[in-house]
């Protein structure tokens, strides 16, 4: 394996991160991927950061006029003065109207002729970082599968002495799509973009290295956005690889009553899903855990998928929960995210920078059927969701999920998908009817980090804020989804017109 300290930055530093370190040096790659899968944002980034290093840079096309190209880096802010541009979009314009009168095929002086003078404009330039767009062009120049393969071949050879890196650009317009496997056995790298439309919402991008001689780098997919600046991508996650020493002390709520059910709290380090029908206060629960975070001084996080924020905040100050105040202190941070916008993989990133550069000790998801959505293929969820919970528990960052069940009363299902085998700590919250009211019940199904209290207890939330009340023992129709109390009264909490 070559010395991986001589390397070149991609100018992005999370490819960067998934090349493990960078391009090596004076080699030639190809980055393919249908139009508008962000090719020519990455290639121009690129030069840019050769251009800021100090390096000459060429930017070769024959597919683009410098006009097109220019609008390209105005639209993403980016400053092309450091940057030698050579256009050649028509082969007509360079080799002149009177080829067609030679006994050479016109692609022959066509291809020949554009070879020679992109050969010409790099002894001209002698750049460091060159790209070459498209490669699309040449294979329609070369006519022949086998003439472009040694085209390429050639062009390889020329830059090999010249202490260049190169990016060959390929759109796959010429090849319906498909890879050119002989091209990917000439390069020493291949990174391939990838645009996907799904049924709904805005269009997910992700990219994956086909592969990089003599390094090691991160393969699979790596989802990506294309934002004013450049790309933003978000290598994928991988817990094994961000193992931190923590304490796994209890994680405790402010209300010795819940924190009873759990022998003193959930651990730092693991998971609690919150699950129970719409109404029954799983959301209030989880804040309940945030505000006594945040009264100790540790950072918390919030991701919004169903509610709005100000509705969330106004709920919750009723409760007696002042969460601006912590809002104001920047110890709690409130995102509202859209699942049909974000990607999964953009999503875990910024879980990522909210535990490693604001240190949060307790995150919460509202809910997963909203972070569920934001992927559609259902292998993929549960590895997805339990690679990142994995990357929480081993940071030490207690978190809580939002359950939804469908329905309100009778059999209810968990939706989309089941998750609870992920969690270390299930708390099951139940409407049940007692005396002619509807109550809510709550319960511990299952924790890892310890013993917990079997017992089913009521549970009220109002302008008191949260309480938990004593246990009830006598219940009828439990596993029907639909339980009724039975036994005396004066376990029960005081009517809501005594409240």
């Amino acid at each position: 394996m070559r010395d991986t300290t001589d390397r070149t930055s991609s100018g992005n530093a999370e490819l960067d991160q998934i090349l493990n370190g960078g391009l090596p040096s004076n080699r030639l790659y190809l980055i393919e991927g249908a139009p508008g899968s962000g090719k020519t944002t990455l290639a121009l980034r690129f030069l840019l950061d050769g251009a800021e290093r100090g390096e000459r840079v060429l930017y070769i096309t024959l597919s683009e006029t410098r006009a097109e190209l220019l609008a390209v880096a105005a639209s993403h802010g980016f400053d092309l003065t450091g940057i030698d541009i050579f256009e050649l979009s028509s082969a007509d314009e360079v080799l002149g109207e009177g080829r067609e009168q030679s006994i050479l095929h016109s692609w022959e002086m066509e291809l020949g002729g554009t070879i020679r003078l992109i050969r010409d404009e790099v002894e001209r330039v002698r750049p460091s970082r060159v790209v070459f767009d498209s490669l699309s062009e040449m294979r329609l120049l070369a006519q022949d599968a086998l003439r472009f393969r040694r085209q390429v071949l050639q062009l390889k050879q020329f830059f090999a002495p010249r202490a260049a890196t190169v990016l060959l650009i390929d759109d796959l317009t010429s090849i319906e799509g498909r890879h050119d496997s002989h091209l990917h056995s000439l390069c020493h790298g291949v990174v391939t973009l990838e645009r996907l439309t799904l049924d709904f919402g805005a269009a997910r991008r992700r990219l994956q290295v086909q592969k990089l001689r003599g390094v090691d780098f991160f393969a699979g997919y790596h989802d990506f956005t294309i934002r004013r600046g450049g790309l933003d991508v978000y290598p994928r996650l991988i817990a094994a690889q961000h193992n931190t020493a923590f304490v796994g002390d209890p994680i405790p709520s402010g209300v010795p009553e819940l924190d009873a059910l759990v022998n003193g709290g959930p651990l730092r380090g693991t998971s609690t899903l919150i699950t129970g029908p719409a109404g029954t206060g799983k959301t209030t629960i989880a804040l309940q855990y945030v505000d006594a975070a945040c009264r100790r001084g540790e950072a918390c996080t919030i991701y919004e998928f169903d509610e709005r924020i100000g509705t969330m905040m106004v709920r919750a100050l009723a409760m007696g929960l002042d969460l601006q105040a912590h809002l104001r202190s920047g110890l709690l941070k409130i995102v509202q995210a859209d699942p049909a916008e974000v990607s999964p993989g953009e999503f875990a990133w910024r879980v990522r920078r909210e535990v490693e550069e604001r240190n949060c000790r307790l995150l919460v998801i509202d809910s997963l059927n909203g972070y569920l959505a934001a992927m559609p293929q259902e292998q993929q969820l549960i590895l997805q969701i339990h690679e990142l919970l994995s990357y929480l528990n081993q940071k030490g960052v207690g978190t809580f999920l939002i359950n939804p069940q469908q329905g309100l009363v009778g059999t209810m299902s968990t939706g989309m998908l089941n998750v609870s085998y992920v969690a270390d700590t299930v708390f099951l919250i139940r409407f049940f009817e007692a005396g002619g009211r509807i109550r809510k019940a709550i319960s511990v199904l299952k924790n890892r980090g310890g013993p917990h209290e079997e017992a089913i207890r009521e549970l009220r939330i109002d302008g008191r804020g949260v309480r938990v009340g004593e246990p009830l023992t006598r219940f009828r129709g439990i596993l029907t989804g639909t339980p009724e109390y039975v036994g005396e009264t004066a376990p029960l909490m005081e009517d809501r017109t005594g409240a």
